[in-house]
């Protein structure tokens, strides 16, 4: 694995503060270059976990991936990016995405692209002392409206979550990565290559995060992965423009999703569907995964949770057998 091939992990926000400190404690420790936070709806807020992995941890990278613009206006995000950056002494970056499941709670998602696009703006001219205010089509920000403290650095990288091509094209121009959230594809990671290099974001590395769970018997950590990845995969499998997957089974598993019966939803899943979606088997398995989403264009693949039966023994495996795997 080269230089620029970079490995991270992805926490579920559901823990707590003393399981969060171990946990990047251990990330830190086995060389893990990022550690992320998901911002799933109806969990724990990311700035937690976050700022706790700050005090702990001198070296790794630590966003959320990711914050939305719906739920969050970008003066609050600022402030979040903000307390984290301080916090970890400039080790923050900024993760948006349009959000997930937020019509449960009703919440419209209109136009995403150009409230990713203008919560950049506004984020970047409170960070870098600009109080000549904002007017958007999304957004308003009174002229002399600043923070009222320092920030860490006048800036942060952004790191902006989709499927989409639309919404790549346009983080081409201003954000650092663009993470598909929920795959292990490698047809995706280079599909993605591609549309950012086509809109002018060579500079603009791609991120594949997926479920993961990694043992040393493999088959059982495939029939975990099954249950863990289904409440994902019936919602990203139909964003994968390059995966047919059958509607009708597409249909069963989201059914048994909405009434919380995953491990039914995960035995529909069968084996090549599972390693579209998810890092899972043994340590070699997981690996070899990782190295095909590497080769395909990827810059950086972010495993997440849970890692393995549990999140203690599955960042041990992976620091202790996957990563030297990638890095050799």
């Amino acid at each position: 694995m080269t230089d620029d091939r970079l490995v991270g992990i992805g926490l579920q926000s559901d823990k707590s503060a003393d399981e969060y400190a171990e946990l990047a404690e251990l990330t830190e420790r086995y060389g893990f270059d990022v550690l992320s936070v998901f911002g799933d709806l109806m969990y724990q807020p990311p700035i937690f976990p976050l700022l706790v992995a700050a005090r702990h941890t001198r070296r790794i990278r630590l966003g959320a991936a990711c914050l939305n613009p719906f739920t969050l206006h970008p003066v609050e995000v600022a402030g979040q990016v903000a307390a984290l950056d301080l916090a970890s002494h400039g080790r923050a970056y900024l993760g948006l995405a349009r959000g997930t499941w937020l019509q449960e709670i009703g919440v419209a998602q209109a136009r995403p692209l150009r409230r990713i696009a203008e919560t950049v703006q506004i984020v970047r001219r409170l960070l870098g002392g600009d109080d000549s205010g904002f007017e958007g089509r999304e957004f308003t920000v009174a002229p002399g409206t600043s923070l009222r403290y320092a920030p860490a650095r006048p800036d942060v990288p952004v790191l902006v979550g989709t499927w989409g091509q639309q919404t790549a094209r346009s983080a081409a121009g201003y954000a650092a990565e663009v993470k598909v959230g929920g795959s292990a594809n490698p047809a995706m990671a280079k599909t993605m290559r591609a549309w950012l290099d086509e809109a002018g974001g060579d500079h603009t590395g791609v991120v594949l995060g997926a479920v993961t769970v990694v043992d040393t018997d493999g088959e059982l950590a495939r029939r975990v992965a099954r249950t863990e990845v289904a409440m994902y995969l019936a919602v990203v499998a139909a964003l994968d423009p390059t995966v047919e997957v059958d509607p009708g089974l597409l249909a069963r598993i989201k059914e048994h999703v909405a009434r919380r019966e995953d491990d039914a939803a995960g035995a529909l899943i069968g084996d090549d569907l599972l390693d579209l979606f998810a890092f899972s088997g043994t340590p070699e398995q997981v690996a070899a995964q990782a190295a095909a989403v590497f080769d395909a264009g990827a810059s950086r693949v972010e495993f997440g949770t849970p890692h393995g039966l549990t999140p203690r023994t599955g960042i041990d495996l992976l620091g202790q057998r996957v990563l030297p795997l990638l890095r050799s």
